[in-house]
Parts: C-alpha cells; structure tokens; sequence
C-alpha cells in the first residue's frame, strides 16, 4: 500500500529468458504517485496491464472493492433481513470476489443438464488462475459504479446487474476458447445469450474498464475488438456484412461511447474516444475523438477533450446543430428534399 492508500501491483516482465519483479508506483495512477496515465488517474486501485506488464493482486495490500463489497452485503442483510440468506450465500460465504462471482455467476446461468456446481468449478478454474480476469473483474465494476448513475455500489454490479454479468461471463468463455475448449465456450455463449439477452462470441476481444449498461440486445461478432474503457449501450450491434469469412467485423478504439442501438457493420474503425449516436447505422470508419450520427452515420462534429465513454455525455454539441441547420438550408435552395439526401 501506497502511502496515498492505493493498491500496489507487481510489474512482471517476460523477456523469454526468466521473469523479472520489481514493485513500482505501476499500481497507484492518483495525483499523489508517478503514474500518470489518464485512465490511471480514473481507475486508481487497479493499473491496466499489457502484453508484457500484468497487474498481479498484491493480496497483503488488501483488496479494496472485495472489502466494501462485504461491507456492502453486511449493511444490506441489517436492513432487509429477508435476503440475508441470499447475501450470505452470495457474498459473505467466500473468501475473495472471484469465489463469489462465480457463484453468482453459476446460479444464473445454470440449467436442468448444465448443474450450477459444474459451473463453478469450471468458474473457480479459471478465474483463479488468470491474472487478467481478476483484474479485468475489478476494472469493470469500477466502470459500472463510476460511470452508471443507477449503480451505487459495488455490491449492486456483482449481485443484480446483468451487463456486469453477460460481461464476465463472456470473460470466463473467452479463456475457455483460447484454451482449445471451444465446445463448452459455444454452450456457455448461447446460455448467456439465453439468460441475459446479451450475444457475445468467446473469440471476440474485449478490453477493460467496460461498460454494459443494460445490455439488453448487445451482439458482438467473432472478429469483434473493444478497446479499454469502451462504453456500450444497449441494443448495440458490431457484426458483419455478409458471409464473408476471416476479419470481417468492427475494431473500437479505446474510449469510445456506443450510444443505444447503433449498429456497426464490416470490418471498420471507430477510432479512440468517438462517440457513435443512438440509433446510427455506421457503415465507414470514424476518426478518433469525432462524433457520428445518422443511417447512415456522419462524422458532424467532435468531442470535448474528455473521452465520451468516461463522461457518458449523449447529447450533440452545438456544431452539430449548426452544421444540421446549414445542410437544411443548403438543401432547400437547391430545391432538394433534406429527408431524401
């Protein structure tokens, strides 16, 4: 533990010949530490790793989000004692967030021929034993109470909110893929589909800090990438054209908001922190920190210099307003229908 009280990773580099350590600043991103990467700043307790740098839990530092999310359950169980066996089965049972959101996890998505103890060992497996998961868990609800205003709690994430859930399901299916089980990924695909609505498949690469809010209707296709700190609302599609084989799906820039119903088609951009309207069919790319609207989409605009998906500001600026009134008024002394444009 730092001295501004975050949580300290452990930075582990492989460079082919062995392993290094060495405890850094790389687990605290606030004002008080030397990182200082924009998305650490808002995620302090868990720093993002990459392809050569893990985040691992420094368990004697403690774990923050598993404490308040007991603390949450204790409180919740004094004041609704009829789910105190639901809280203390759910939470106060296990010994760390993983144990616990696989439970969670098993009950949902269990069936008459699939038994929720079957689930979560399979859960606990692999949960337990890949860094990125356990990391990826707390950056997600992180999004969740920071960025959905109906999430007050981290407790709230874990225990009711079925984005959190499809999400890390779909986390749990994708190891399970790039393990060669691809049969029981399938299955755990289409349960998950069945049970929240949310169609993702395991090969897709999704990155941290996400927000599923609602989630309701969200397809994300086999060749599908989402960035880090992307937010998706519901009803969102990132599918293919056709029958095309191979790379044929979207790739989203990290930061970028997905507003309800926007549909992106083909094997497209949408660049870093871009803002994508609800209801938009986007059929190009999109350039980082722009805005798009429209079926098909427009680039009318862009950002504020904070990235969208963090602000979760929905509505057009006043440039998009202006640039609407100049086409109407440019179609009109053309004697053009602006409708039929």
């Amino acid at each position: 533990m730092t001295s501004c009280g975050c949580l300290v990773v452990e930075k582990v580099e492989d460079h082919g010949g062995g392993v290094a350590r060495g405890k850094g600043m790389a687990g605290c991103g606030c004002g008080f530490c030397a990182g200082e990467r924009r998305f650490e700043t808002m995620f302090p307790i868990y720093v993002m790793g990459s392809s050569r740098t893990r985040g691992l839990l420094d368990v004697a530092a403690g774990d923050p989000i598993w404490d308040d999310v007991k603390s949450e359950a204790r409180s919740e169980a004094e004041k609704e004692p009829i789910l105190s066996s639901f809280l203390y089965a759910s939470v106060l049972s296990h010994d760390c967030l993983e144990r616990a959101l696989s439970f969670v996890l098993a009950n949902r998505l269990e069936d008459p021929t699939l038994l929720a103890t079957q689930l979560i060992d399979i859960f606990n497996d692999v949960m337990m034993n890949d860094v990125d998961i356990r990391r990826s868990i707390r950056l997600d609800a992180q999004a969740f109470k920071g960025r959905d205003p109906s999430c007050a709690q981290f407790s709230w994430a874990l225990l009711y909110l079925k984005g959190y859930h499809a999400l890390q399901s779909y986390r749990i299916a994708h190891v399970l893929w790039n393990q060669g089980r691809k049969v029981l990924a399938l299955a755990l695909q289409s349960r998950i589909s069945e049970v929240f609505a949310v169609d993702i498949h395991p090969a897709a690469k999704i990155g941290e800090g996400i927000l599923l809010d609602h989630g309701t209707g969200l397809v994300i296709g086999e060749t599908a990438v989402v960035g880090n700190w992307v937010s998706l609302m519901q009803g969102v599609t990132l599918g293919g054209t056709g029958k095309e084989h191979g790379d044929r799906h979207p790739k989203i820039g990290q930061g970028a908001l997905l507003g309800a119903g926007a549909t992106i088609l083909g094997n497209i951009n949408v660049g870093e922190g871009a803002m994508i309207a609800a209801g938009s069919l986007v059929l190009k790319h999109v350039p980082p920190h722009s805005m798009a609207v429209g079926n098909p989409a427009k680039v009318v605009g862009y950002t504020e210099k904070e990235d969208p998906s963090l602000s979760m500001k929905h509505d057009a600026r006043r440039d998009y307003f202006e640039q609407v009134a100049g086409s109407f008024s440019e179609d009109r002394s053309n004697g053009e229908s602006p409708n039929l444009r």
